[in-house]
């Protein structure tokens, strides 16, 4: 059987005159797009010419939501109450509906950003009130989850479409969680060092972590962050490598959930 594999993107994350990343480049090399809903970045303008061009590519759309912290970029956390959250999640996945429809296409999946992201990767029951506001206004939609985290153990309590993501670019504790990005080697910039973790992760089907852990794991898409300077050059050379180790590239499907994980 072919290996195959979904390779993901954050975009839409510049406002007005101010652009953040290449995203006409990366979605020529993508398969899933991570939007920008307007809170931590993205503005109306923004997000419709970027559904657009995703669904002019044939990539896969997905909603980006995060908290409404421009300044911090979203990476800073917030203490919102469970309610709130679930408001919030619900109030950017609509927009993103909204101009999917408007440009004639669909929101397929969705995924957290940044701190929001982070808190859910730690906290069940705050990645389950995000996911169950999400599900609320879409029962179809697909989770897109840091794999092995209380994000997927939300997901599949909920028995939702799932997809568990690794990173290419960010190094992991041993508890599938992300290293925080003020510790020295936590981003990975360079495109060689990105695709060998890659491939050794999907040959091993598993996290590996910082300190050698490996965690099994299902590995349904690779996240490649846009906003970083190499993330263009990184994003073409994984996919060249993942191609030449004939990995077959394209949009994941969501399996069910399964809450006895």
């Amino acid at each position: 059987m072919t290996l195959s594999v979904d390779l993901n993107a954050d975009m839409g994350e510049g406002f007005g005159p101010w652009r953040m990343g290449d995203d006409a480049a990366l979605l020529d090399i993508v398969t899933s797009a991570n939007i920008a809903c307007g809170m931590h970045a993205g503005d109306w303008d923004t997000m419709a010419g970027t559904i657009a061009a995703a669904a002019g590519r044939g990539v896969g759309i997905g909603a980006h939501p995060g908290f409404p912290d421009r300044q911090g970029f979203g990476r800073r956390r917030m203490d919102m109450g469970h309610d709130s959250l679930g408001h919030l999640v619900a109030y950017q996945l609509g927009a993103a509906q909204a101009m999917a429809r408007a440009a004639g296409t669909t929101v397929r999946h969705l995924k957290l950003h940044g701190a929001l992201a982070n808190m859910a990767s730690e906290d069940v029951a705050t990645a389950t009130a995000c996911y169950r506001a999400a599900l609320a206004v879409d029962p179809g939609i697909i989770v897109m989850v840091l794999a092995g985290t209380a994000q997927e153990e939300a997901a599949a309590a909920l028995g939702c479409r799932m997809a568990c993501e690794i990173f290419a670019d960010r190094a992991y504790n041993d508890d599938c969680t992300l290293v925080d990005r003020r510790q020295a080697g936590a981003v990975i910039h360079d495109a060689g060092t990105a695709a060998d973790r890659v491939l050794a992760m999907l040959d091993a089907g598993a996290i590996i972590a910082e300190s050698g852990r490996r965690i099994p794991t299902r590995i349904d898409t690779v996240c490649l962050h846009g906003d970083t300077p190499s993330a263009v050059a990184l994003a073409r050379t994984l996919r060249d490598r993942l191609t030449a180790a004939g990995v077959k590239l394209c949009a994941f499907e969501g399996a069910l959930a399964r809450a006895e994980r």
